[in-house]
């Protein structure tokens, strides 16, 4: 039986985690995700251990092993209902919800949120290939990237999708894939360009895009040549712009500034004649790792970037172009946790404790990577006492892996099931086999079951790719 506080044990002293949406915690369908935790589900049953999808997570454990990430499908396609229904409650033109599955890129990911009504944003062939495996149409699939591959740029025109063309040698080298491709076909290629709008937000400096020192898009003083070599093209179709200005993003007077400079360029890109009817401003919301995080719902996001678009196109008397976004970790980032499993601890006297899990730093780069910052439960014991502060450690050699410098959790014992949550974006995503660690699996939970989304690896999947030539065989 769950608990009847889903969001954890509201008792001082004990593991709890405080809801974010006061009101409305009996309805998990009003609770913004990207503002919880824990996933929407997460409760903790009559063994005091967490759930999740109605899944015990030490079970889960004992049947695919850990690490293990665990992804609650009704947080992922919440989230997902959550952007369109603002979107058709804010905007009265037409809008289009993409996910950025760069957050994390697999067939039953990209499937769900298909399902849902979203398109989606890709950032290589592989991102393409997937996203297409997956079911995903081609016509609400969008191509980023800032050095897209001959082969890259071939998969996409003849698979259809919408190509986000982000400087001159992509421009060109597209012109001429295109040709050469379309010899005998009069079919045009749909384009959209990626401008650099100057900018800027405050969040990680390795996360920023929107300013001028940036690898990605267009500056703003090639954008009238960029317009008028376009418009001599004729088997490219402008039909849009886009810019994207970071992540993991609280603020939102950044998005409203660009929503003013981007119909600006609207404007202008139509003065040379280019088919301008797109306008995507990019995701970037962000959510909450810690109790001290306080995101914007998506319901907020989305009505502000609403109101900011209808306002710039008011004032240059311009009709409301199709909107997209493209949020990535706002959909996805706390609605899955990864479960790991406690084994060896070491106490420096009067500096600190430290805790080792069997993952680390090849199952999420994140915190060695951006300094972040992540809360974690021991699973098994949800109301056990808070006792201590230690780091958790993760297996690697490695000193720098440390996953959570100081976190409050009750006395733990080999054997514990450590959860750490808000672990859905660019964790798998980012993975690797350093210290050739194979990468763990992945199940989406609901309804009491759980379904396998990522095969665990094994040991001879590490060397599927290794060639061991025989003038090397004593």
């Amino acid at each position: 039986m769950l608990s009847t506080q889903p969001a954890g044990i509201e008792n001082s002293g004990r593991q709890y985690i405080p809801n974010a949406n006061k009101g409305n915690n009996g309805d998990a369908a009003k609770r913004s995700p990207n503002q919880e935790l824990l996933p929407l589900t997460a409760g903790i049953n009559s063994h005091d251990h967490l759930e999740i999808g109605g899944c015990d997570v030490t079970k889960l454990v004992q049947q695919f092993g850990s690490p293990l990430y665990i992804l609650d499908e009704e947080s992922l396609r919440s989230a997902c209902r959550q952007y369109r229904e603002a979107f058709q409650n804010y905007y009265p033109g037409e809008f289009q919800v993409l996910y950025a599955s760069k957050a994390w890129s697999c067939l039953g990911v990209c499937a769900i949120a298909h399902s849902e009504g979203l398109g989606i944003d890709v950032v290589s062939g592989g991102e393409l290939y997937t996203a297409l495996q997956a079911g995903v149409k081609p016509e609400v699939i969008y191509f980023h990237g800032n050095n897209k591959s001959v082969e890259e740029l071939s998969l996409a025109i003849e698979s259809g999708c919408t190509i986000v063309v982000d400087n001159w040698y992509e421009l060109k080298s597209l012109v001429n894939i295109v040709e050469k491709l379309r010899a005998t076909s009069l079919q045009q290629t749909r384009i959209m360009l990626r401008l650099t709008p100057g900018i800027d937000c405050h969040t990680h400096d390795y996360i920023r895009t929107g300013h001028l020192d940036s690898k990605f898009g267009f500056d703003p003083d090639q954008i009238e040549a960029v317009f008028a070599f376009i418009g001599q093209q004729t088997n490219l179709t402008c039909v849009g712009l886009h810019a994207h200005i970071g992540s993991q993003i609280f603020e939102r007077q950044p998005h409203q500034d660009l929503a003013e400079v981007m119909v600006q360029w609207m404007e202008k890109a139509k003065s040379y004649g280019l088919p301008v009817t797109e306008l995507n401003l990019g995701g970037g919301l962000g959510i909450r790792y810690t109790e001290s995080d306080d995101p914007p719902s998506i319901d907020e996001w989305v009505q502000a970037l609403c109101q900011a678009v209808k306002a710039a196109c008011e004032s240059q008397n311009l009709p409301l172009p199709k909107l997209l976004c493209e949020p990535g970790r706002s959909l996805i980032g706390t609605a899955c946790v990864t479960a790991y499993t406690i084994g060896s601890s070491k106490t420096v006297p009067e500096i600190r404790t430290y805790v080792a899990i069997d993952g680390g730093m090849s199952d999420n780069p994140r915190p060695i990577t951006y300094q972040s910052l992540y809360r974690a439960v021991v699973a098994n014991r949800m109301s056990a006492p808070v006792s201590e502060t230690v780091t958790v450690a993760g297996k690697h050699c490695e000193s720098g892996d440390i996953l959570i410098k100081e976190a409050s959790l009750p006395q733990t014992e080999p054997g514990d099931i450590l959860v750490v949550m808000g672990t859905g974006a660019y964790n798998y995503s980012m993975a690797s086999n350093y210290n050739r660690l194979p990468r763990p699996a992945a199940v989406v939970v609901a309804n009491q079951e759980a379904k396998l989304l990522l095969r665990r690896e094994t040991y001879q999947d590490l060397i599927r790719q290794d060639c061991l030539p025989n003038s090397l065989l004593s």
